[in-house]
């Protein structure tokens, strides 16, 4: 088991940036895929960003050009680099790590982008 916490949100103007991190209780070296998803009052909850063990990425196409993800193993974080924001970026947003026994969630943390 591994307990995440993110932090970072905030309220930000459209055009703005937002740099999100999500700090792990263990290393997360292990993990095959880390990143980010999101969920918005009314909507289910939607990939942003993974990044694997090798580094491979994946972005939701809305995101792409825009959002950066990051893991640094050393330091058991995920980050999220958010530049460009937009009103519709506005969710909260959670990190996850996922291995052969299952995925594990953090809490999240809410985005607000005021146009």
């Amino acid at each position: 088991q591994v307990q995440l916490l993110e932090s970072g949100g905030g309220l930000v103007q459209a055009g703005g940036s937002l740099r999100l991190s999500c700090s792990a209780s263990r290393s997360i070296s292990s993990f095959l895929v880390v990143g980010w998803y999101r969920q918005a009052p009314g909507k289910q909850r939607e990939l942003v960003a993974t990044i694997t063990s090798t580094g491979s990425t994946n972005y939701a196409g809305s995101v792409k050009g825009r959002f950066t993800v990051s893991r640094d193993n050393a330091k058991n974080t995920v980050t999220l680099q958010m530049n460009s924001l937009k009103p519709e970026d506005t969710a909260v947003y959670h990190c996850s790590v996922r291995n052969l026994a299952g995925d594990s969630w953090g809490q999240g943390t809410q985005v607000t982008v005021s146009s």
